[in-house]
Formats: C-alpha cells, structure tokens, sequence
C-alpha cells in the first residue's frame, strides 16, 4: 500500500518528488546550508543589516531641500502646524484640494503628518531632522526585509535572508527613496507593505480561531495603512495571497490551475472516499477528484479543511482589496488624475504598437537599473526615453524588451518545473515580490504621471535582492566553487556601498542632482528647465536664460519654461518678449494659472490695464484659491488710482491666506497715503495679530502713528522693526526721523549714523543728518560730527 501513495497530491497540496537537489552533501543538511557563508547570530545580522543601510545614506544627512521637496514639504501648508490638521485628509500630496482639477489625486496622508511631525520635533523647516528620519526609516525597513525575507523562504534560511538583506539595504536605486525628503512615502509604505505581510504570516500559525481572526485584521489595517502612505501600498493584500498559497499551503501551481471550480466544489460532500493506511498503520481518507484535463488526482482529506480556510481568507483578502480600492476611488472624487503628455509620452501614444513596445522597453529599462544602477536620473520624463517606433527599420531597443521576457519566461518555468519544492517555491516568492508591488506603474490598470521613477523601485528592489540569492544559491549547486562566489557577492557589495554613497551625495543639493541627470538624460528637457531654475535661483541670470532656451529648443511646447523666461525677461524689461512667451504659453494650457498672473503683470507694465485685469480674472478663475492673483490685481486697481477695488482685491488675498505680508503692507500703505489713519490702524493691528514678527507691519505702522503725532506708540513699532531686521537702513533713518520730530536729537543723530553704518550712500540718512546738524547748529548746540 506504500507504493500506492508515492507520488500523490500530499497533504500540504503538492506533490512529493523526493528531490535530493534540495540539499547539498547528504540530507541531514538544509536548503539554506549549501550557501557559502557563516551562519550569522540572529542580533548580530540585524545589527549589520541596519548598519549598513546607515552607511550608505549618511552623507544625506545635511543635504538640502531638493526638486520635488520644494512642493511637497517647503511650499505645503499641511506641513505647517498653523494649517489645521484636519485639512490634511482632504489635501493630496502636494497641499492642493483632492477635488480641485490640479490635484495629481496622491492621497498620502501619513506621509504628510510625518512631515508634521519632523516640522514639530525640529521646530521648523530643517532639513536635518528630515533626512534623519529617512535614513532610520530605510535602516528599519531593511531590518524588517530580513525578517521578509526568512517568512518567504521558509522556516531556517538566516544564510539567505541575511545575504539578501544586505543587498537590498545597500541597492543604490534607493539613493532617490532615502537621500530625497519626498521618498519619505516609498519608505513609510514599504514599513507598512512588510509589517502587513509579517503579522499576516503569524496569523496562520494561530491556533485559535479569534487570535487569527484579530491578527489578521491587523495585518489589514497594517494594509490600509500602507496604501495611505503610497498607493502601491495595497498590493501587500497580493504578496499575502501568494505566499498563502505558495509557501503556506505548498500548492502547486500547476495543480491550483488543473482544478476546475466545479471540483472544488465537490470537495464539500467528499465523494469517492477510500480508506488506506499509510507506513504506520494510521487509516488515511482520501477522495478522487476528476482534474480539467480529465485525469484523476487524490487528495486527502486531511487536506480539505485547509483547503476551505484557504478560500475563506482569500475571500477576506479579496473584500479588503475591493474596499480599499473603492475607498480611494471615492476619496479622489470618483474621478481618475489628469496628467500631461510630458509627463507619460508613451500613455498619450496614438499607436497601440508604439505604447506596447515602449512599455515593454521600460519595464526592460527597470530591470535594468536593478541590476545595474549606473544609469541614475531624477527625472525620466520628455525626451529622456524616446517612444519606440513599430514602423520598419524596428527600433534596436525592442531586443531589450525580448531579453527581459525570454529571461522571466525561464525564471517562470524554473517555478513551475523546478525538481526541488523548496526552490521552487523560494524562486516563486522572490518574482512574487519583484513584481506584484512593480504592478501599479506598468501603465496597465492606468495610466501613472511619470516615464521612470526610481522611488517606485524601492520595494520591488527587495524581491530582485531575494533573487538574486536564490540564484546565487543554484549557481553554487552547479559550480561549488565556495571562494569565488563569496568574492563575487562581497565585490557586488562594494560595488552598490560605493555607488549609493556616490548617488546619496548628488542629492544633496539642486544643483549637483541636476547636473547628474544632464550626464544620464541630456535629451530630457525638464532637467534643463530645473539647471536653468537652480541657476535663476542662485543669481546667474545668464546661465538661466541659456537653460531655459535650451529646455524649449528640445521641447518647443514646454509651457513651464516658457512662463519662467517670461519673468526673467520681464525683470530684464523685456516686456514684449515676455508677452509673446506668454501668450503661446496659456493658448498651449488654457488652464495654466500661473502664466495667466505673470501675463497680466506683463500687460500691466505696458500700461495695457484692461487686458491685465482679464489676464488676473482668467487666473482666478483657474484658480480659485489664488492670493498672489488677488494681490497682483490690487496693485493694478491702484496703479490706475481705484482704491476701492484695491483694497478689496488686498482683502481677498489676505483672506485666503492670512500670512500675505505684502498685501497687509499694501493695505496699510494706500489707507495711510489716502487719508484714511484709523483704518490704517485697525488693518496694521489685524495684520500683526496674524504676522507678529513682521518687520515691514510694525514698521509702516510706525509711520503711520508717527505721522499722527503719537511718538511713543511709533517708537515702540519701530524699535520691534528694527529688532526683526536690524540690518534695514530705512528702519533706522525713520526712527531717526521720529526722534528728529520729537525733538530727541541725540537719539536722531544716532540713528541717523547707524543707518549710514549699514548703508553709506542712503541719500535720506544724508539729508536728514545734515538737516539735524544745522538745526542743531542754530540752537547753539555743537553736533557730533563723525566721518561718512
């Protein structure tokens, strides 16, 4: 009766084989022995692991705020604490309105209360306390990718989930994860993606059926969790699924796609039973089921129970997913984001052809930087991957595509044909987690915003690093030559130590990470468009205008380079050059808000007022929620002497955003000049209630109380002025004045020569000394007299 059950369904589902591949020597060793290295001390390896992911990240630690942290963190009022948290739920990513039509839709909330959160603990906006976050962010998730890594492989595997921990912990793909502030959400989403995926496994080995019941909703909130900090989050819920399946209930899966749903059915009245025992005399059920391709297989029945669980935490998995998915749905308003063609070229791609073999040739292209890391650019979008052409003569790149299919098609067929179990199942798992995260930026299910991100990389990266030593493992078993492959494995880690040290560092700042992307994308107009930014920042003009020319002669509908060499041209006086620029800017994105306010600031410097307000209006309308817009049209109504109008376009900004210091200054200013001092007053007052260290506020209400005759109230305005900005000349020479009109003329001739310390040729601070002098003088008072 033995001989009658060898090579029958077992009772985990698959089939035994009795393979000897499995182990090296003899078979008292285990799967995890063969591989050529100590057997690391469970502390000790965790201790490495987190050691060296600091090693290669450290030197970000006082890099700046760089490309899209600027948006993200620098420019978003969620980040702030003065923003009510609540508004964070109903903002995406980038601080803008999940309902408005600019939104990219990124629901990230946990991202953005981390970076409340370091915003808090730092006291404001250093970079530091960011980078530091990230860096023992990347060193837990490598930890924990230990932890992974060993579930995935089966119980006694510390050689390879050591080996393949450090590989991913030093990959330097990650370099954009951890070294850029924004990669904050790869990192909280990959904490998430395994914390999800290890309570899941502990739920299986549960006895009780409430413990599991309560550990797995864990791991599904742990899911949802994940999906808030990043979306790809949820395609935990996958991974969960696989190793279910794979490594859990050892099905094979083959065998999962023989049976037909009709038999599985059957697997409820249990036909057909037979009775055997097996090589100890226990008495065994089994039951004959009838396979889809009509032969017979035995299952046993102990077997079957496990068989529904399986199904019924499929179904738990499956109504997670749904919910999750309906539930961002819902969040971004039932609509899908709206991207621009720069930013997905292939996705815009009139030609079936040209979008499929493009998209092949990325995903070939991703691979590729898993295994080669050299080619690293912050962004991959216009022309830094031209779109392939199916037309004759075929593109060279296509063979890149078919070289990544034949070799999954053979890791595949290594899953499913493999003569050990355990390699099997080790190579299945280790796609499992190469792919099934990859699965939200292959342009599948939808279309994303961008060509490449290497960030998106950071969690398959940890299936290519299991991979990686799987395939070390196998490689030994045909050549067990133990000295070369451990040189090859240490060689392969310097190599990625000194490259993420390398790569980390040109994060640093602006200008080093976009100089590296023009050595790896000099087609790519968006990184000549941020060279020419950096520059404009920094002061060369010159350069600036270069980029920008540059960035539109590559891309001749870049509507973004268009608006910021409009406002270096304007600032040159280049008006008619700036309105051309302009003009073609907004007729190429009607929507583009921000074109529209610089057009009108344009038209209004040509005195064109009427079509500057249109301009303004335009914006505004494209843009609700625009202060700027409101601020700039309050000077336009004031330029043509409407102090109604004015006022209340000041109003507006300040209403939408209380901090708009150069709209209460207006505000005070106009109300003062027109006669009007107590309402300047009650606008000075209200500014400072919302700005209290503005310099410029107290400043012009000192004037204005200084011009009412109340000295000590503008003293006091004054003096708190000129302790927020002591190195303003004005703010020195107008206290001098007050003084001066006060009659407190030793205090006026100081002030006045303090501000000529501060600026020698203010012509005020000159004439006003001279003035004091001479009044001086006809008192018969002897000035003191200083050179200048």
């Amino acid at each position: 009766m033995n001989s009658k059950i060898k090579g029958l369904t077992s009772v985990n589902g698959e089939q035994n084989t009795g393979c000897n591949s499995c182990f090296s020597r003899t078979n008292k060793e285990h799967w995890d022995d063969v591989i050529p290295v100590p057997k690391p001390p469970g502390t000790l390896s965790v201790l490495t692991v987190a050691f060296f992911a600091i090693l290669c990240y450290a030197n970000s630690l006082d890099g700046n705020f760089v490309f899209d942290d600027s948006e993200a963190i620098v420019n978003n009022d969620d980040v702030r604490p003065e923003k009510p948290v609540g508004d964070i739920f109903y903002n995406d990513f980038w601080g803008t309105r999940l309902t408005s039509n600019r939104s990219h839709k990124s629901y990230r909330p946990l991202t953005v209360l981390s970076f409340r959160w370091n915003y808090w603990l730092s006291g404001g906006l250093y970079p530091w306390s960011f980078h530091l976050s990230n860096i023992l962010l990347h060193a837990l998730v490598s930890v924990l990718a230990h932890a992974v890594f060993g579930n995935l492989l089966g119980d006694r595997c510390p050689r390879a989930a050591f080996l393949a921990a450090i590989l991913f912990a030093v990959h330097p793909v990650h370099a954009e994860a951890v070294a850029g502030v924004v990669g904050r959400a790869d990192l909280l989403c990959a904490l998430f993606f395994f914390l999800s995926f290890v309570v899941y496994r502990n739920s299986l080995l549960q006895s009780s059926l409430t413990t599991q019941c309560i550990a797995m909703s864990f791991s599904m909130i742990l899911a949802g969790l994940a999906m808030f900090s990043k979306e790809q989050g949820i395609t935990v819920i996958g991974l969960c699924s696989a190793y279910d399946v794979i490594v859990y209930s050892k099905l094979h899966p083959i065998s999962i796609l023989k049976y037909s749903w009709q038999n599985i059915i059957k697997l409820i009245p249990l036909p057909h039973k037979k009775n055997y025992s097996d090589s100890e005399g226990k008495t065994i059920v089994s039951l004959d089921i009838n396979c889809a391709n009509g032969k017979s297989v035995q299952v046993q029945q102990g077997n079957i129970p496990s068989l529904r669980h399986l199904a019924v935490r499929h179904i738990i998995l499956f109504v997670t997913g749904m919910f999750l998915l309906l539930l961002r749905w819902r969040i971004m308003g039932s609509t899908p984001p709206v991207f621009q063609k720069v930013d997905n070229p292939a996705s815009f791609a009139a030609c079936f052809l040209t979008r499929a073999m493009t998209y092949n040739y990325l995903y070939a292209l991703n691979a590729w930087l898993l295994l080669c890391p050299e080619w690293l650019c912050f962004d991959w979008s216009m022309g830094c991957v031209p779109l392939l052409n199916p037309q004759f003569p075929v593109d060279l790149r296509v063979i890149a595509a078919v070289m990544l299919w034949v070799a999954m098609i053979l890791l595949l067929r290594a899953c499913l044909n493999h003569s050990c179990s355990r390699t099997r199942r080790s190579l299945t798992m280790s796609l499992a987690l190469l792919i099934i995260p990859f699965l939200p930026a292959t342009n599948i299910f939808f279309h994303v915003g961008f060509v490449l991100a290497e960030r998106v990389l950071y969690l398959p990266s940890a299936g290519f690093s299991l991979l990686i030593v799987v395939g070390m493992r196998q490689l030994y078993m045909l050549f067990p030559f133990r000295r070369m492959l451990q040189l090859s494995y240490v060689f392969l880690i310097l190599i990625f130590i000194s490259r993420a040290v390398w790569r980390s560092g040109e994060w640093r700042t602006e200008a080093t990470l976009f100089q590296s992307g023009l050595q790896v994308c000099p087609l790519n107009a968006k990184v000549h468009y941020n060279i020419a930014k950096d520059a404009g920042d920094s002061g060369n003009r010159t350069f600036a205008h270069m980029e920008y020319r540059e960035a539109l002669r590559l891309n001749p509908d870049y509507d973004q380079a268009m608006n910021n060499l409009a406002n270096l041209l304007k600032d040159d006086g280049k008006l008619e050059e700036a309105k051309i620029l302009l003009r073609k800017a907004v007729e190429l994105r009607p929507s583009f808000a921000a074109a529209w306010m610089n057009l009108g600031i344009v038209l209004a410097g040509l005195k064109q007022y009427k079509e500057a307000e249109q301009s303004y209006l335009t914006a505004i309308q494209h843009r609700k929620r625009y202060p700027d817009c409101y601020y700039n049209l309050g000077n336009l109504y004031l330029d043509q002497k409407q102090y109604d109008r004015a006022y209340q376009a000041w109003r507006n900004a300040t209403r939408l955003k209380s901090t708009h210091a150069l709209a209460w200054s207006n505000m005070i200013i106009m109300l003062d000049n027109i006669g009007q001092s107590n309402r300047a007053e009650i606008v000075a007052q209200e500014a400072l209630a919302a700005l209290p260290s503005d310099a410029a506020l107290h400043f012009n209400l000192a004037n204005t109380l200084g011009k009412a005759g109340r000295f000590a109230e503008a003293e006091k305005h004054f003096i708190a002025a000129i302790s927020f900005d002591r190195s303003n000349a004005v703010y020195h020479t107008n206290l001098g004045v007050l003084y001066h009109r006060w009659k407190k003329y030793n205090k006026a001739e100081e002030l006045y020569r303090r501000a000529l310390e501060i600026e020698p040729h203010l012509r005020s601070a000159h004439e006003n000394l001279a003035m004091l002098r001479r009044t001086l003088q006809k008192a018969g008072r002897q000035p003191h007299i200083t050179q200048s």
